[in-house]
């Protein structure tokens, strides 16, 4: 196990000026999406005029992107009802862990069973890249490197529905993610989860690749499991 890593904020924006119609549903888009992949932190706050003036919109579309996604749970409204990333208990990670891994390990038997030979390789070419981040110390790219590999190998296990279950699921501790490498980079892993699924998914081993997905959810998120625990929510 190496040291503890520092999270060092990636300096692209994950607010994009918006330009076409059906404004609320491009800025509510974007938000999702960076709330999945970790770009912003538990505890954040999203003024309504300076967020909306990051997407270059008024306020009335922006605030109905954030109040969707206060309604899904996604968002919550601090004591002055200012938009904030809600900051999630030990036991709710804990129940999301749980989830993840039954409904992930289903998708990664699946994908198994019909994943193509490209499909496959363009998964294990997700993994070098999040190698390489994290030679580079690139940690939140490695974060949003790590939420494309699970996600795309959800979406070949071909279950929609599950898939869109795991999303959104991933919407709500995403912006934990942040922490996924406060206790370090695992360096005790023969061969590391990622690898072992790439594996099962070549050797059409359902069984193998379930497997492989709970010991990467279970035992990849130690950091932030201990970060949860560390810093409780404030009441």
């Amino acid at each position: 196990m190496s040291s503890p890593a520092k999270y060092v904020a990636e300096p692209e924006d994950w607010a994009q000026p918006l330009q076409r119609e059906n404004l609320s549903d491009r800025a509510y888009l974007s938000l999702r999406d960076a709330l999945m992949r970790g770009q912003l932190r538990p505890g954040e706050r999203l003024r309504l005029r300076p967020v909306a003036a990051r997407f270059g919109i008024s306020p009335t579309p922006m605030r109905e992107a954030l109040l969707r996604l206060v309604v899904e749970k996604a968002l919550a409204l601090d004591a002055r009802g200012t938009v904030m990333v809600p900051q999630l208990t030990l036991d709710q990670l804990l129940e999301i862990r749980a989830i993840r891994v039954d409904l992930e390990g289903k998708a990664a038997a699946a994908a198994a069973e019909r994943a193509t030979v490209d499909e496959i390789a363009a998964l294990e070419a997700i993994h070098d890249q999040i190698l390489s981040a994290h030679g580079q110390q690139a940690w939140g790219t490695a974060v949003e490197l790590n939420t494309r590999f699970h996600l795309d190998l959800c979406r070949l296990g071909g279950l929609p529905i599950t898939f869109e279950i795991v999303e959104n699921l991933w919407v709500r501790c995403g912006p934990i993610l942040s922490h996924l490498y406060d206790a370090g980079v695992p360096e005790d892993w023969d061969p590391h989860p990622h690898l072992r699924l790439i594996r099962a998914l070549r050797e059409r081993d359902p069984d193998s690749a379930r497997e492989a997905m709970r010991v990467d959810i279970e035992h990849g998120g130690h950091g932030l499991l201990a970060h949860v625990a560390q810093n409780p929510p404030v009441e």
